[in-house]
């Protein structure tokens, strides 16, 4: 049996969970460009810098308190900075249930070798139990598994009194998911998950407890420039912070045309109505995904339970074989109507939608249409 070949494509093709599809009407002649060619330390260079700082800080919600600076290496190198500027006076709770929490996990228990680590572990589809999770000592996880499709469903299980500092990889669910800032003392994301920007620079966010910590504490391994966000303070004895981070004086040379593109989507963020318009973007995506499921028997979500089921990067298991659902993709992709689309190279095989902010939810519509076509092309109806 065959089925009648969809009428009309996805608008936008780009399904990729990173690099993310440029925000709906992207073009790059709409770009403020006179920074180019420009030193990042010149006014206008530091300008275009600072405003990038403040208009995510603002855009974000975040406490007046909070520091948000610009870093190096994307969302990786703002973990990786985190966990090795601020880790090592507590004990350490590790969670990982997917290939970057996992990653996260090694880190903690064979780089830096910290002596108290408790790790909790699932396997990709679900969560650790959160209650095991003891905020008096510091806790590194993920909000958002961007491999698994597998989210935390609220702060709640992270204690307003708690001790320790909760260090959040954020990447996949800032502007996206609704995130509770005081709860979390560090976040990371990058530009290229969080609206579509281009890759390489990473955004750390920290609380007055991050910061404290930060002055408080020299961890005893060597740093790398890049990670250093403290000088020694001599008349205290402690570390002065590098405020010149959180005003856009970056660590090392950024790229100023990727900082235009940057200003660009936040000012597209602002105009759709900030993060609750964006997350409800996200939200009607896994609206027409779930639909679609639920009307069909050889397609599930890889996050078993509803409540901690990404709405951003969608994961999908197929009742096919492997390399049936391999030439799926490869068919959806030859076909113009989505591209990057298979499952991260760790996860299940399987499929992997992304439903972030600048994808538009009616292009996800069309595309599951091509879903009941592309298995009847492999001779599956």
């Amino acid at each position: 049996m065959t089925l009648p070949r969809p009428a009309a494509k996805p608008r936008c093709p780009h399904f990729s969970s990173g690099p993310c599809a440029k925000r709906p009407g992207y073009s790059l002649a709409a770009l403020e460009t006179q920074t180019l060619g420009r030193s990042h330390r010149s006014a206008i260079g530091k300008q275009a810098l600072a405003r990038a700082c403040s208009e995510t800080h603002r855009l974000l919600g975040l406490p007046a308190d909070w520091r948000l600076g610009i870093v190096p290496a994307s969302d990786t190198g703002a973990m990786e900075m985190a966990l090795w500027s601020l880790l090592g006076p507590r004990g350490v709770d590790a969670l990982g249930w997917e290939t970057f929490g996992l990653t996260w996990v090694k880190d903690v228990t064979q780089q830096l070798k910290l002596p108290d680590v408790r790790v909790f572990q699932a396997p990709y589809g679900e969560l650790p139990d959160l209650a095991q999770v003891d905020c008096d000592r510091d806790v590194v996880f993920a909000w958002n598994g961007t491999t698994s499709g597998v989210c935390v469903p609220n702060g709640d299980w992270i204690a307003d009194d708690r001790q320790g500092l909760t260090i959040c990889d954020a990447t996949s669910a800032a502007f996206a998911m609704p995130l509770p800032w005081h709860k979390l003392d560090v976040a990371t994301f990058s530009w290229q998950k969080a609206l579509g920007g281009e890759g390489a620079h990473g955004v750390i966010v920290l609380s007055p407890r991050a910061v404290a910590r930060l002055q408080s504490y020299t961890p005893p391994w060597p740093m790398p420039k890049i990670f250093r966000m403290t000088t020694p303070d001599k008349q205290t004895g402690g570390n002065q912070l590098n405020e010149g981070i959180f005003r856009g004086e970056t660590i090392n040379t950024p790229s100023m045309l990727c900082v235009a593109d940057w200003l660009d989507t936040l000012a597209w963020a602002e105009a759709m109505g900030g993060v609750p318009a964006l997350a409800a973007r996200s939200r009607q995506s896994l609206a027409h995904i779930e639909a679609f499921v639920a009307q069909r028997d050889w397609i599930s979500f890889l996050a078993r339970d509803a409540a901690t089921r990404s709405c951003t990067s969608v994961c999908l298991k197929l009742a096919l074989p492997d390399e049936q659902v391999k030439q799926l993709a490869k068919l959806l992709q030859d076909e113009g109507v989505a591209y990057d689309i298979g499952s991260y190279k760790d996860a299940p095989v399987g499929l992997r939608i992304w439903c972030g902010a600048t994808v538009e939810p009616e292009d996800v519509r069309v595309l599951l249409q091509w879903l009941d076509w592309g298995r009847a092309q492999l001779g599956q109806v």
